[in-house]
Order: C-alpha cells, then structure tokens, then sequence
C-alpha cells in the first residue's frame, strides 16, 4: 500500500449566493410543499435480503485504485467478493451544490433518487439532515462503526450519534507555506498577514471552507460561533483584500499557485499538502496555534433507499481497521478509524509503515488537542452571511 502521488481534486467547494440553501428556506412562503419529509415518510421497502446490489455515488479518485488496472477498486471488489453484493459504483460528485441541485427535486417531492449511498460534505450533509432527507441507520448491522469511529468524529452538532451519517474520509482546513521561499516559520493565522507576504496569499473562496480557520485565528470557539464572530472576520478580511495582502481567493487551484511560487502562503487542506510534499519536500502544512478545522465527508443513506441493509453492511466494512488502512494508503486523508494506523505501522514495505506516523493522516494527541468541528451555518443566517462573503471574495 505505497504512497500514490495523484491529481488533486476539489472535494470542498464553494456555495453559490442565493444557491439551493436559500431556494428552500423560502419555499413555504411560495406556495409549495414544504421541502421537510417527516420521519414516517423516508423508507420505503428494503430490498436487501433478495436483491443483493446496491447503487453508490461518490467523488472522483475517492476510492483505492489497482496501479496497473486503474479501472479496478480492490477493497470495493474485495467486499462484493466476501459479501455477494454488487455494487454500481458511480464517480458522479463533482460539487455539493451541483449535486444537492441534481437529487433534491426528487427527495423534496418523496421519489427515490435511484442511489442507495452518497458521500457528501458535512457541511451540505447537515442541510439534508435538517430536512430529512436520509434515513437513520441501524447500528447493529455496524458494530465496527461503533467500534472503531474516531471519537472526535462522533457527535456533530447537526448530527448528534452521528445517526445518520458516518464519515467517509476527514481533513484539515489550515496553512500551507513554503518554508525555503518563505524563510521562516508560520505559526498563527495572523503570520498570513505579514508584510513580506503581501500578495502572495491566497484564501479559500468558499464561506464553508474559509471562515472557521480564520475565525480561529481570533481566538474563537468555532463550535459555538456568533453572528458577531463571522462579521469581525469579514471586516478583517476586507481590510487585507483592501491593502493588497490577499492576491485571490480560490478553490483548489491553490495548489497550483503553491506549487510555482506565485503564492508562499494559504489557506490549504491537509490531503492536498501531502500529495505536494510528495513532489516539493519545503511545503509545510501547519495547523496554527490557535487550532484548526477538522472535517469530514460522510456516507449517508438518502430516503427511499431499496437497498438500506447493504449499504449499511458496505459503510460497516470499511471501517474494518484492514480495509481502512489499505483505504487510508492510497487517499491521504485523514482516517476516521484511528486504528488502522496500526495495521500501516506494521505493514512491511517502508512507504507504507511511515504513512502511520503522518500526522495528516494519524493526527498526534497534541495536534487534536487543537482540532475542532465547527457548528455549521444554520437556513437563517446562510442568505445573510454567503451575500457578505461572497462580495469581499468577488464571487
């Protein structure tokens, strides 16, 4: 399970002011249906025990991939092998909204969407909870997800239990810098506004992505932040786009401006910095003093669903230590199932053993002591808040 160096692509990404958050906090008041499915109207017949497949829908290069037969899967086809399930897997999640937008007129009008599984951002999973748009899952056919679920994933504020998600994969939002152009350490959020910096920073254009890290950057507990607290950042933020300190504001593109040195500094996510430390061993990723973001994709089961019981026996398999430490090898993120980090440690090629002590991917004890979950931006403040955003971010 070596290293693979592979092409990044966004996973996070921006919401679209007046997009599809804003569309359904005012259908009420136009005289359609209410978009919320009450509990007693989200499953339908489970399938399962006669039909064994089931349809999943994921992002791109989100998955283990064989080297030499880059169509084949081997932990999906290892689990069809041991299970008898087929899976339909389907790499069709470019971007939250473009697929928030793709399903939710079937979900809002209580019609299957034809998928059995989806993976999407916590921050856009926490809209179809709110609605209640996926089912609840049964923790007894999950008992490693009981098990092995990382405990700092366990409960979020839009999901408590995590009843109805389970993360998929998990990551950082922080800084990445070059150290050799830069000349020094970056420790704190505020080092992004050094003079020697200006104009080669750059900040992520998503107000999902951007704001917790810069919240924290205040001293800000991002699990219970305020109006008052996201309005500071943006008056902080206007003033550095002001002056000339930011040079845009991106989404994974970053990258690409990290990479040839036209930016020394940004905001940044963590599996993204381990493919490029891969190729440029002077970037860094820091998570600052003041603590970063930790967040997660989750699998979800959306309602209707006729495969239920399979997608959960799936969502359980791969949180078998074995099969997310081979997982964990070839995506480079970090690994909702803490003990997989002993599967790599012992694993006999050296690439892969040394993938367990990767903090990105295993984070220490000291660098969770810094890690929070922010409380997601709630229907009545997303209009408000992604106009102001969006304006400074030129969007």
């Amino acid at each position: 399970m070596p290293l693979k160096t592979i092409p990044s692509l966004s996973r996070r990404t921006l919401l679209r002011a007046l997009g599809s958050g804003a569309m359904l906090g005012g259908l009420a008041g136009c005289g359609v249906p209410a978009a919320y499915v009450r509990p007693g109207d989200r499953a339908a017949a489970d399938l399962s025990s006669t039909d064994q497949r089931l349809n999943w829908a994921n992002w791109p290069l989100y998955i283990d991939t064989d080297d030499e037969h880059p169509a084949r899967r081997p932990t999906l086809e290892a689990f069809e092998e041991r299970t008898g399930i087929s899976v339909e897997y389907v790499e069709e999640i470019n971007d939250n909204d473009e697929f928030f937008g793709k399903i939710s007129p079937a979900l809002m009008n209580r019609q299957s969407t034809g998928r059995d599984l989806i993976v999407i951002s916590d921050w856009m999973s926490a809209r179809f909870v709110r609605l209640g748009w996926v089912q609840e899952m049964d923790r007894a056919r999950q008992p490693n997800v009981t098990r092995y679920l990382d405990p700092q994933l366990r409960s979020p504020a839009f999901d408590p239990g995590r009843t109805c998600t389970v993360p998929w994969q998990s990551g950082i939002t922080g800084i990445a810098y070059n150290r050799r152009r830069v000349g020094r350490e970056i420790r704190q959020v505020s080092d992004l506004w050094a003079s020697d910096l200006k104009g080669r920073v750059t900040l992520l254009s998503g107000l999902d992505e951007a704001f917790a890290l810069l919240m924290q950057g205040n001293g800000v507990d991002i699990t219970r932040w305020t109006a008052n607290d996201f309005h500071t950042v943006c008056d902080q933020v206007e003033k550095q786009v002001t002056g000339g300190q930011i040079r845009r504001f991106t989404g994974n593109d970053y990258i690409k401006d990290l990479s040839s040195g036209d930016v020394l500094a940004c905001q940044a996510y963590s599996g993204d910095v381990i493919q490029l430390q891969a190729d440029d061993p002077d970037i860094e990723f820091v998570v600052p003093e003041e603590g970063a973001e930790l967040w997660a994709e989750s699998l979800m089961i959306p309602n209707l669903a006729r495969h239920k019981a399979n997608a959960e026996r799936l969502i359980d398999y791969y949180y078998d230590p074995e099969v997310a430490a081979e997982l964990a090898a070839w995506v480079n993120y970090v690994c909702p199932v803490p003990a997989a980090r002993d599967v790599l440690a012992s694993a006999k090629d050296e690439e892969s053993a040394a993938l367990a002590e990767n903090p990105l991917i295993f984070p220490d004890r000291e660098m969770r002591s810094r890690l929070a979950i922010a409380r997601d931006i709630d229907s009545d403040e997303r209009v408000e808040f992604s106009k102001r955003w969006n304006r400074i971010a030129g969007l």
